[in-house]
């Protein structure tokens, strides 16, 4: 039986449940769930079950008996964890909700997983639910693999040489912005109104509250301050993996509707100061600023084309839900390093360059994913080890620490990409080759050049083979290019924003 290597042992003990996400050879895609239940002995096996030696164990997950000697024997406690892993598919085969908040409870001399939106249950070992529907689970074994015991689960049956391109906890962690404070370097008079905007608005609101993820994405795109976007998101997404919205909301006709442009609170986009005045914290500022602005992407394709392609799957909504907590995650963190700065977020201009080409390609689904998540956000992917280098280098290491977050996230975000832009290509009658297609939708949406230095391995992890990116060129100009945007220059900004992909629907001229 082919396995695949999940993490070391270690590895699983700082969470109950991960969300894995593998990719076959033939660039297919699996997403499961691991459970991990108590850090003691299963109570299945608690001295009333026999709990079987490895040589049983790894004949159980398809290896020989000579196969088995070989191995080296393991701890009890590795011995005891290999009782408590299940992996089973990441979405209930009822009407494919997510099983990330699954209720484990026990049922007889078995534990069940509960999906959290209709409660059926499904048996952790053998996948079996009372109501007569069944999912997938998947055999796991704990190695030792010279002294070090890592963990391996059966390959799916559809596809070969699967390997783990997403290795996820459940939980998610948002820092917690500390109060704005004046500093003797806070040369902005509006520093202090940028706490009292943050509680004008409820969070959930009083009239006609949102009712499907939909109805959720559009007020959140409709919302001009950042951080009630930011309460916002994390509402929508726990109240979506739990069940307790009434739907995704795509197929109705009377949904509403996106707006164009995502408006953005006046305060923070008149909020202009001269930032020679913080001296020598200037450029880390000017660079945390310009990541700061947060990015709507992943709620805008979700309310645009959800209703535009209501044969999108649950998966699709559950990736892009996990996309929009990842970038409100990210400005969470981000906010709390300019706070610690002493250059609270609105300090210097926001910017609202990347939507040009969330504009450009509103009308097509496969354009959005091949521009904004396989050209911007692989661009981010090729230049972030460059700027966290930067950090590390002027000693910064707890802004560090969160590029490093926010890099290790943004390769799940091109994965997504990836993964949805072959689902689309498939989905065309009689198929359509991913490359070809990436590559003719670069040439007519973009301007410019695809350029390097390009960081291969991680792109690859994602899913982008260099046939995808090299030697590519877009080829769309401005329908008048005395209308080519302008944008204010700002000390420290072009290094920031080539990272950022240069938008203006193609890489500035400059960089």
């Amino acid at each position: 039986m082919e396995q695949v290597l999940i993490a070391p042992l270690q590895n699983l003990f700082t969470h109950s449940r991960f969300l894995l996400t593998l990719r076959s050879q033939e660039g297919k895609y699996h997403g499961l769930i691991l459970f991990r239940l108590s850090t003691g002995v299963h109570p299945c096996f608690d001295g009333k079950h026999k709990v079987a030696d490895d040589t049983d164990e790894a004949r159980q997950n398809g290896h020989s008996k000579e196969e088995s000697k070989s191995a080296a024997p393991l701890d009890p406690r590795a011995r005891a964890a290999q009782h408590q892993l299940y992996v089973m598919e990441s979405t209930c085969p009822h009407l494919g909700a997510e099983m990330s908040h699954a209720d484990i409870e026990e049922y007889e001399d078995t534990m069940v997983a509960v999906c959290p939106w209709h409660r059926y249950d499904f048996d952790l070992k053998t996948g079996k639910s009372e109501t007569g529907l069944r999912t997938c689970t998947y055999p796991v074994e704990v190695i030792d693999d010279n002294g070090v015991e890592k963990v391996y689960m059966g390959a799916p049956a559809e596809g070969t040489k699967w390997r783990l391109v997403e290795f996820r906890p459940v939980s998610e962690e948002f820092a917690d912005p500390p109060p704005v404070k004046t500093t003797e370097n806070d040369t902005n008079p509006n520093t202090n109104n940028i706490a009292v905007s943050q509680t004008e608005e409820p969070v959930v609101p009083l009239n006609d509250p949102p009712k499907t993820l939909m109805e959720w994405a559009v007020l959140i795109l409709n919302t001009p301050n950042p951080t009630l976007k930011v309460e916002r998101t994390k509402h929508a997404v726990h109240a979506f993996r739990t069940g307790k919205l009434n739907s995704i909301g795509h197929k109705s006709s009377k949904g509403p509707r996106p707006p164009d442009v995502p408006p953005r609170e006046e305060l923070f986009t008149r909020n202009i100061v001269d930032p020679l005045k913080v001296k020598k914290r200037r450029n880390r500022a000017v660079m945390l600023h310009a990541l700061a602005n947060i990015e709507q992407w992943a709620w805008d394709i979700m309310a645009r084309f959800g209703p535009m392609h209501k044969d999108l799957p649950p998966a699709f909504f559950s990736d892009f839900a996990k996309m929009a907590l990842d970038e409100s995650k990210h400005f969470s963190l981000l906010v709390s390093r300019l706070n610690a700065l002493g250059t609270p977020y609105g300090t210097f201009p926001t910017h609202a360059s990347l939507w040009d080409s969330a504009r450009h390609t509103s009308k097509s689904f496969r354009s959005r994913l091949a521009i904004i998540h396989l050209v911007h956000e692989a661009r981010g992917l090729d230049v972030s080890p460059t700027t966290i280098d930067k950090f590390r280098r002027a000693g910064d290491i707890d802004s560090v620490k969160v590029m490093e977050i926010i890099h290790a996230d943004e390769v799940t975000h091109v994965t997504a990409g990836h993964r949805w832009f072959c689902w689309a290509c498939e989905q065309n009658e009689g198929g359509m080759d991913p490359v070809k297609a990436f590559r003719e939708e670069v040439r007519t949406c973009w301007r410019g050049d695809i350029k390097g230095p390009f960081n291969v391995e991680d792109r690859e992890k994602a899913g982008l083979a260099p046939e995808f990116y090299e030697d590519l060129k877009g080829e769309m100009g401005f329908e008048d290019e005395s209308e080519e945007p302008k944008r204010p220059r700002i000390p420290g900004m072009t290094e920031i924003t080539q990272g950022l992909a240069k938008v203006e629907v193609g890489y500035d001229s400059k960089v």
